[in-house]
């Protein structure tokens, strides 16, 4: 654990509540849009509704160009003042969305409250990173994970409810007062965790050393790398999942409520991981995950289990789906906290490369799953296996990287 200031005064479930709500801005800003699309589409696009998911690109492009601005920002500028500039960026573009009668301009609404976002979600872990260190690190992690894992479970429930009362555009004032509650509670109970002595100035030179830094470090080069992987397994059966309950199975009336279960089973990883990882470590339980995942996925893709008659099949895809959650609340946090380790430093330019590069890497890897998967789900279980495998070989690397760097530190000492 690393020095905390003077003033800091919150506990630590205080601040695991605080932090796992700024992370769960992004999912909230996501998932609470699902039930409006139709609506949306009806009303701002009335020639071509099959718009509306552009909502969605939208504000992911927005993410995904500040995730990597906000922690080189952070470093230069302080923590919390750019959390809160993004915060009020988030909170004026929703208002925005709510007014406009134009869809082309909330999609650029979109983008830019996804650029508000990227303060709190990134610049969060960056003030994690100055507080903590190493496994205590990854349990504060797993816990934040496994409150913001129930987002995706609650929030389209909720998103049904606030439509049938106030309309769609009712979802964007939800947006406002979660935003405000969170940034209020920013600015009243946590106090800036990197000192003016330890900031870097916001110049070319200074951040690309900062990013060499990053990835010429095996250890932190390797878990990047894993950390993608395990999160295309992750987007991947984001992506299939509504094709295989519709178009396979035929149980789309029910797919919110399995997918809501599943919430709570990576809910339930996370904190297993926390009560766990400081006494196994991070890369052990990551190891174990993804060798428990390659077994599954082997087994199930060699004998075809999904292809089973009803309502055989659809009971091995449940448990391959719950499988593949559970993994990534057991791999994501450890993974993060194992790339940050080594960065406390330049927190912030880590934490916007490690998030920003896992992130768009593995949406692109998981790209190809909705083109392989057709009218079988075999295909998509193959996908998942192939990248566990090549997760679980760098695994091994990394264990020797590890090694090699506790030598290097040794001799030195």
């Amino acid at each position: 654990m690393t020095s905390k200031p003077s003033e800091f005064k919150m506990s630590r479930t205080e601040f695991v509540a605080l932090i796992a709500m700024m992370f769960a801005t992004v999912a909230f800003s996501m998932d609470a849009m699902l039930p409006a699309l139709p609506d949306i589409g009806a009303e701002l696009s009335p020639a071509d509704p099959d718009r509306a998911p552009l909502i969605l690109t939208a504000f992911f492009l927005g993410l995904g160009f500040g995730t990597f601005l906000a922690g080189p920002l952070s470093d230069a500028f302080g923590r919390k003042r750019v959390m809160i500039v993004g915060s009020l960026l988030y909170i004026a573009s929703a208002a925005f969305a709510w007014a406009t009668q134009s869809f082309e301009l909330m999609l650029i609404a979109r983008v830019i409250q996804g650029l508000g976002a990227s303060g709190p979600r990134i610049v969060a872990m960056a003030v994690t990173r100055d507080l903590f260190a190493g496994r205590e690190m990854a349990r504060i992690v797993s816990f934040v994970m496994m409150v913001f894992a129930l987002v995706p479970g609650f929030a389209p429930a909720m998103a049904v409810g606030v439509i049938h009362l106030m309309g769609w555009r009712g979802i964007y004032l939800t947006f406002i007062v979660f935003s405000l509650i969170s940034t209020i509670w920013l600015i009243l109970r946590l106090p800036e965790t990197l000192p003016v002595a330890n900031r870097r100035p916001l110049e070319f030179s200074v951040m690309k050393r900062g990013a060499i830094a990053v990835f010429t470090h095996p250890t932190v080069r390797l878990s990047i790398t894993i950390q993608t992987l395990a999160m295309a397994t992750l987007i991947s059966l984001l992506m299939m999942v509504h094709q295989v309950y519709d178009e396979i199975y035929g149980r789309a009336g029910s797919f919110p409520y399995w997918f809501g279960a599943a919430a709570l089973v990576s809910a339930s990883a996370s904190w297993i991981n926390a009560l766990l990882v400081v006494r196994l470590g991070m890369r052990r339980l990551v190891t174990v995950s993804f060798g428990a995942q390659i077994v599954i996925s082997g087994v199930i893709w060699s004998l075809a289990l999904t292809e089973l008659p009803e309502p055989y099949g659809f009971g091995v895809f449940l448990f391959w789906q719950f499988g593949l959650f559970l993994h990534a609340g057991l791999t994501l946090g450890n993974l993060n906290a194992i790339g940050m380790e080594p960065m406390g430093h330049i927190a912030g330019m880590a934490a916007s490369l490690i998030g920003g590069m896992s992130t768009v890497v593995a949406a692109a890897l998981a790209a190809p799953v909705i083109l392989l998967l057709g009218d079988r789900v075999t295909p998509g279980v193959l996908y998942v296996l192939v990248l566990s495998i090549a997760g679980f070989g760098l695994l091994l690397r990394l264990a020797r990287a590890e090694r090699q760097q506790e030598q290097i530190v040794s001799e030195t000492t």
